[in-house]
């Protein structure tokens, strides 16, 4: 049986009259990576309040075999959170960032130096411990703000969109980062982001909108289940609609390509057997979690934050 770390039974939080998360359910397993998406207004950053002890909430809610709202000390010690927004100091320096958080969590100095100079090596901050956070790239600010997560050795590590505004480079250190705390500390990722490739790195996604849970699965499943494949054909001359007309095949026609909705590659294959000499190429495109977002919510992720 898995090892479940978090817990969550009929969460649900009120505003007033507003129902902002209607009685969810789920669990996250010991060193997972666990992706949580919603389109704005969905429930998500509601949840997440929730499950960080920063929120009141009916229902049920257990952290590494604590209780929320009972063990909310104890808890704070087993969780770190990495938010969009950084509030930190850009005056300060890395290590006094990093020692004022130690601090806060009663790490005496020496105890406290001797996990900076640990993190520093694990998350390759050393050389810049003595600069400013704000002369920083986004990346490098990320790699700090999760080692200042980090640095009372929690189980689980929130991440709240933790790669928006950062360009690609920045992105795959930030990655990077997460994929080796991973394999060397055994930390569980709790994850919500605005970039629906990255939720491919999760073990487990879980979708939510209007306050309800309305799909979840491994992101294979949720692509099988839900995101269209595409077989495009670049015709060589104008047979080949008439052949798929009189196939029966329906198609989309965009820049003279051919886009063709197709459940499986060898489906595609088939296909591309009976038009083989009425195309000059081809290409099979496989869905994506962006389809299956899309298809579930009707709503583009990236609009905008909830």
């Amino acid at each position: 049986m898995a090892d479940v770390i978090i817990s969550v039974e009929n969460l649900t939080r009120k505003y007033g009259d507003l129902v902002a998360v209607d009685g969810i359910s789920f669990s996250v397993v010991r060193g997972s990576t666990f992706a949580f998406l919603g389109p704005n207004g969905a429930g998500k950053s509601t949840t997440i309040s929730c499950l960080t002890t920063l929120a009141p909430f009916e229902g049920k809610i257990e952290i590494a075999g604590r209780k929320v709202g009972r063990d909310d000390e104890e808890i704070d010690a087993e969780i770190g959170v990495v938010f969009q927004q950084s509030l930190l100091d850009p005056t300060l320096t890395v290590f006094d960032i990093l020692q004022t958080r130690a601090k806060f969590y009663g790490i005496k100095r020496p105890e406290a130096r001797a996990k900076i100079d640990k993190m520093a090596d694990l998350i390759e901050i050393r050389e810049i411990l003595g600069r400013r956070y704000g002369s920083l790239s986004g990346g490098q600010q990320r790699r700090v703000d999760i080692a200042r997560a980090l640095i009372h050795n929690p189980k689980i590590l929130f991440l709240d969109e933790p790669t928006t505004g950062l360009d690609p480079q920045g992105r795959q250190l930030v990655w990077e980062t997460v994929a080796l705390l991973q394999k060397e500390l055994g930390l569980t990722v709790f994850l919500t982001t605005h970039y629906m490739e990255e939720t491919e790195r999760a073990n487990q996604v879980y979708i939510i909108d209007h306050g309800h849970i309305i799909a979840h699965g491994t992101p294979h499943r949720l692509r099988a289940k839900y995101a269209n494949n595409q077989l495009r054909l670049q015709p060589k001359d104008q047979t080949l609609p008439a052949r798929l007309d009189k196939m029966g095949i329906k198609y989309d026609v965009k820049d003279d390509i051919l886009a063709i909705d197709i459940e499986t590659p060898e489906n595609a294959l088939e296909l591309l057997d009976q038009v083989r000499g009425l195309i000059s190429d081809f290409e099979f495109v496989h869905g994506n979690m962006d389809d299956v977002f899309l298809k579930l919510t009707g709503k583009d992720l990236r609009e905008g934050k909830r």
